[in-house]
Protein backbone atom coordinates (compact mmCIF):
# COMPACT_ATOMS: atom_id res chain seq x y z
CA UNK A 1 0.00 0.00 0.00
CA UNK A 2 2.60 2.41 -0.84
CA UNK A 3 0.51 5.02 -3.01
CA UNK A 4 -1.66 6.30 0.33
CA UNK A 5 1.20 7.47 2.71
CA UNK A 6 1.58 11.21 1.00
CA UNK A 7 -1.01 13.13 2.81
CA UNK A 8 -0.12 11.02 6.23
CA UNK A 9 3.77 10.54 6.18
CA UNK A 10 6.17 10.68 8.70
CA UNK A 11 7.09 14.29 7.32
CA UNK A 12 3.31 15.35 7.80
CA UNK A 13 2.65 14.32 11.22
CA UNK A 14 6.15 15.57 12.26
CA UNK A 15 5.87 19.24 10.15
CA UNK A 16 9.06 18.24 8.40
CA UNK A 17 10.31 20.37 5.69
CA UNK A 18 9.26 18.08 2.63
CA UNK A 19 5.77 17.72 4.33
CA UNK A 20 3.98 20.00 2.19
CA UNK A 21 5.61 18.75 -1.04
CA UNK A 22 6.45 15.72 -0.73
CA UNK A 23 9.92 16.49 -1.99
CA UNK A 24 12.78 18.90 -1.36
CA UNK A 25 11.97 22.47 -1.64
CA UNK A 26 13.51 23.89 -4.55
CA UNK A 27 11.53 27.11 -4.65
CA UNK A 28 14.33 28.88 -3.33
CA UNK A 29 13.78 31.57 -0.85
CA UNK A 30 10.76 33.28 0.44
CA UNK A 31 10.66 36.69 -1.54
CA UNK A 32 6.90 37.39 -0.84
CA UNK A 33 7.93 40.04 1.56
CA UNK A 34 6.39 40.22 5.62
CA UNK A 35 3.16 39.80 6.40
CA UNK A 36 1.05 42.71 6.36
CA UNK A 37 -2.43 41.00 6.52
CA UNK A 38 -2.26 41.26 10.21
CA UNK A 39 -4.25 39.16 12.75
CA UNK A 40 -6.55 37.25 12.16
CA UNK A 41 -10.02 39.06 13.92
CA UNK A 42 -12.32 36.91 12.59
CA UNK A 43 -13.14 35.42 16.01
CA UNK A 44 -13.89 38.48 17.51
CA UNK A 45 -14.70 40.94 14.72
CA UNK A 46 -18.29 42.03 15.88
CA UNK A 47 -20.64 40.78 12.79
CA UNK A 48 -22.35 43.49 10.80
CA UNK A 49 -23.42 41.44 8.23
CA UNK A 50 -27.00 43.12 9.22
CA UNK A 51 -25.83 46.36 8.00
CA UNK A 52 -24.44 45.76 4.29
CA UNK A 53 -26.75 47.77 3.07
CA UNK A 54 -26.48 50.57 4.84
CA UNK A 55 -28.51 50.55 8.03
CA UNK A 56 -27.66 49.91 11.49
CA UNK A 57 -27.57 45.92 12.23
CA UNK A 58 -30.14 44.63 14.78
CA UNK A 59 -29.15 43.03 17.97
CA UNK A 60 -28.53 39.35 18.37
CA UNK A 61 -30.30 37.33 20.85
CA UNK A 62 -31.47 37.96 24.54
CA UNK A 63 -30.26 41.41 25.88
CA UNK A 64 -28.93 42.27 29.23
CA UNK A 65 -31.47 42.06 32.12
CA UNK A 66 -31.51 45.70 32.49
CA UNK A 67 -32.99 46.28 28.82
CA UNK A 68 -35.44 43.33 28.81
CA UNK A 69 -38.16 45.63 30.08
CA UNK A 70 -37.32 47.80 27.54
CA UNK A 71 -37.00 46.01 24.88
CA UNK A 72 -40.13 43.77 25.53
CA UNK A 73 -42.25 47.34 25.23
CA UNK A 74 -40.59 48.74 22.60
CA UNK A 75 -41.75 45.21 20.57
CA UNK A 76 -45.11 45.36 21.81
CA UNK A 77 -45.51 48.87 21.07
CA UNK A 78 -44.21 48.38 17.14
CA UNK A 79 -46.53 45.55 16.99
CA UNK A 80 -49.56 47.47 17.71
CA UNK A 81 -48.89 49.95 15.15
CA UNK A 82 -47.79 47.56 12.57
CA UNK A 83 -51.15 45.66 13.37
CA UNK A 84 -52.73 49.00 13.45
CA UNK A 85 -51.54 49.94 10.07
CA UNK A 86 -51.31 46.60 8.13
CA UNK A 87 -53.98 44.40 9.91
CA UNK A 88 -53.20 41.44 10.98
CA UNK A 89 -52.91 39.48 7.72
CA UNK A 90 -50.39 41.71 6.26
CA UNK A 91 -48.31 41.86 9.29
CA UNK A 92 -45.17 39.76 10.18
CA UNK A 93 -42.91 39.15 12.92
CA UNK A 94 -39.93 40.55 10.85
CA UNK A 95 -41.70 43.47 10.04
CA UNK A 96 -42.59 43.80 13.92
CA UNK A 97 -38.87 42.90 14.59
CA UNK A 98 -37.90 45.52 12.18
CA UNK A 99 -39.78 48.16 13.42
CA UNK A 100 -38.53 47.56 17.18
CA UNK A 101 -35.27 47.74 16.04
CA UNK A 102 -34.25 44.26 17.00
CA UNK A 103 -34.03 40.62 15.48
CA UNK A 104 -36.57 38.18 14.90
CA UNK A 105 -35.51 36.46 16.93
CA UNK A 106 -36.09 38.37 20.06
CA UNK A 107 -39.57 38.53 19.35
CA UNK A 108 -40.20 35.02 19.19
CA UNK A 109 -37.99 34.51 22.90
CA UNK A 110 -40.51 36.93 24.13
CA UNK A 111 -44.11 36.28 22.38
CA UNK A 112 -43.82 32.93 20.47
CA UNK A 113 -45.73 32.89 16.90
CA UNK A 114 -47.49 36.16 15.40
CA UNK A 115 -50.52 35.38 17.18
CA UNK A 116 -49.43 35.16 20.63
CA UNK A 117 -47.49 38.65 19.76
CA UNK A 118 -51.16 39.76 18.45
CA UNK A 119 -52.88 38.52 22.29
CA UNK A 120 -50.17 39.91 23.93
CA UNK A 121 -50.63 43.77 22.13
CA UNK A 122 -54.62 43.65 22.66
CA UNK A 123 -53.69 42.47 26.54
CA UNK A 124 -52.16 45.61 27.05
CA UNK A 125 -54.61 47.67 24.51
CA UNK A 126 -57.61 46.07 26.52
CA UNK A 127 -56.51 46.95 30.73
CA UNK A 128 -57.85 50.28 30.92
CA UNK A 129 -61.12 48.19 30.12
CA UNK A 130 -60.04 45.53 32.70
CA UNK A 131 -59.53 48.38 35.19
CA UNK A 132 -62.51 50.57 34.14
CA UNK A 133 -64.78 47.15 34.50
CA UNK A 134 -64.76 47.11 38.57
CA UNK A 135 -66.35 50.76 38.17
CA UNK A 136 -69.45 49.04 36.48
CA UNK A 137 -69.33 46.15 38.21
CA UNK A 138 -69.65 47.98 41.43
CA UNK A 139 -72.43 50.48 40.65
CA UNK A 140 -75.95 50.15 41.17
CA UNK A 141 -77.56 47.28 38.62
CA UNK A 142 -80.01 50.85 37.55
CA UNK A 143 -76.87 52.34 36.12
CA UNK A 144 -74.33 49.87 34.93
CA UNK A 145 -75.76 50.51 31.31
CA UNK A 146 -74.34 54.13 31.43
CA UNK A 147 -71.47 53.55 33.09
CA UNK A 148 -70.84 50.49 30.63
CA UNK A 149 -71.50 53.34 27.76
CA UNK A 150 -69.00 55.69 29.23
CA UNK A 151 -66.17 53.31 29.93
CA UNK A 152 -66.01 51.98 26.19
CA UNK A 153 -66.65 54.97 24.25
CA UNK A 154 -64.45 56.89 26.95
CA UNK A 155 -61.66 54.48 25.50
CA UNK A 156 -62.54 55.66 22.02
CA UNK A 157 -62.38 59.03 22.46
CA UNK A 158 -58.62 59.26 23.85
CA UNK A 159 -56.44 59.19 21.25
CA UNK A 160 -53.43 57.33 23.72
CA UNK A 161 -55.79 54.07 23.89
CA UNK A 162 -58.21 54.31 20.32
CA UNK A 163 -55.04 53.92 18.54
CA UNK A 164 -54.48 50.07 19.77
CA UNK A 165 -58.49 49.76 19.95
CA UNK A 166 -58.31 50.30 16.19
CA UNK A 167 -55.62 47.84 15.35
CA UNK A 168 -57.36 45.19 17.35
CA UNK A 169 -60.78 46.45 15.33
CA UNK A 170 -59.22 46.21 12.10
CA UNK A 171 -57.28 43.17 12.63
CA UNK A 172 -60.31 41.50 14.09
CA UNK A 173 -62.79 41.87 11.55
CA UNK A 174 -60.41 40.84 8.37
CA UNK A 175 -59.21 37.90 10.45
CA UNK A 176 -60.46 34.66 11.95
CA UNK A 177 -57.58 33.86 14.51
CA UNK A 178 -57.48 37.62 15.12
CA UNK A 179 -61.07 37.78 16.13
CA UNK A 180 -60.91 34.17 18.27
CA UNK A 181 -58.06 36.39 20.56
CA UNK A 182 -60.43 39.57 20.34
CA UNK A 183 -63.76 36.88 21.30
CA UNK A 184 -61.67 35.12 23.98
CA UNK A 185 -60.22 38.36 25.82
CA UNK A 186 -63.82 40.13 25.51
CA UNK A 187 -66.19 37.32 26.65
CA UNK A 188 -63.70 36.03 29.13
CA UNK A 189 -62.65 39.35 30.80
CA UNK A 190 -65.41 41.69 30.45
CA UNK A 191 -68.77 40.30 29.40
CA UNK A 192 -69.28 37.23 31.42
CA UNK A 193 -68.22 39.17 34.61
CA UNK A 194 -70.75 41.68 33.69
CA UNK A 195 -73.96 38.67 33.07
CA UNK A 196 -72.54 37.49 36.25
CA UNK A 197 -74.14 40.54 37.88
CA UNK A 198 -77.27 40.48 36.01
CA UNK A 199 -78.57 36.99 37.69
CA UNK A 200 -80.76 36.81 34.52
CA UNK A 201 -81.40 33.71 32.58
CA UNK A 202 -80.31 34.82 29.75
CA UNK A 203 -77.74 37.11 30.60
CA UNK A 204 -74.65 36.54 28.59
CA UNK A 205 -76.97 37.41 25.72
CA UNK A 206 -77.82 40.45 27.20
CA UNK A 207 -74.26 41.49 28.06
CA UNK A 208 -73.19 40.63 24.15
CA UNK A 209 -76.01 43.01 23.05
CA UNK A 210 -75.05 45.75 25.18
CA UNK A 211 -71.37 45.29 23.79
CA UNK A 212 -72.92 45.32 20.03
CA UNK A 213 -74.50 48.03 20.84
CA UNK A 214 -71.50 50.07 21.28
CA UNK A 215 -68.90 47.84 19.21
CA UNK A 216 -71.50 48.60 16.28
CA UNK A 217 -71.51 52.70 17.33
CA UNK A 218 -67.41 52.65 17.67
CA UNK A 219 -67.09 51.10 14.33
CA UNK A 220 -69.43 53.79 12.32
CA UNK A 221 -68.23 57.19 14.42
CA UNK A 222 -64.35 56.84 14.93
CA UNK A 223 -63.17 54.05 11.97
CA UNK A 224 -65.80 54.47 9.10
CA UNK A 225 -66.79 57.94 10.06
CA UNK A 226 -70.18 58.65 9.24
CA UNK A 227 -71.66 62.08 9.61
CA UNK A 228 -73.39 63.25 11.88
CA UNK A 229 -72.39 60.60 14.11
CA UNK A 230 -69.14 61.11 13.86
CA UNK A 231 -68.80 64.50 14.74
CA UNK A 232 -71.79 64.58 17.50
CA UNK A 233 -70.38 65.61 21.08
CA UNK A 234 -69.79 62.69 23.12
CA UNK A 235 -72.46 63.27 25.65
CA UNK A 236 -75.17 63.71 23.39
CA UNK A 237 -73.83 60.06 22.01
CA UNK A 238 -73.63 58.70 25.43
CA UNK A 239 -77.25 60.49 26.47
CA UNK A 240 -79.16 58.52 23.85
CA UNK A 241 -77.22 55.21 23.96
CA UNK A 242 -76.66 54.67 27.37
CA UNK A 243 -80.38 53.87 28.40
CA UNK A 244 -80.64 51.17 25.17
CA UNK A 245 -77.59 49.47 26.52
CA UNK A 246 -79.23 49.46 30.04
CA UNK A 247 -82.31 47.92 27.88
CA UNK A 248 -80.53 45.43 26.81
CA UNK A 249 -78.86 44.09 29.98
CA UNK A 250 -81.86 44.76 32.17
CA UNK A 251 -84.73 45.33 30.12
CA UNK A 252 -87.72 42.96 30.05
Amino acid sequence: MTGVTAPGGPDAASGGPDAASGGPDTSGPDTSGPDTSGPDTSATAPDTSAGRHGTAPRRRGRPPRTESADTRDRILEAAREEFSERGYDKTSVRGIAKSAGVDSALVHHYFGTKEQVFEAAVEVAFAPVLKGREAVLDAPLEEVGERMTRMILGLWENPVTRTPLLAIVRSAVNNETAASVFRRLVAGQLLRRIAGQLDLPDAELRAELAAAQLVGIAMIRYVIKVEPLASAGIEQIIKRVAPVVQGHLTGR
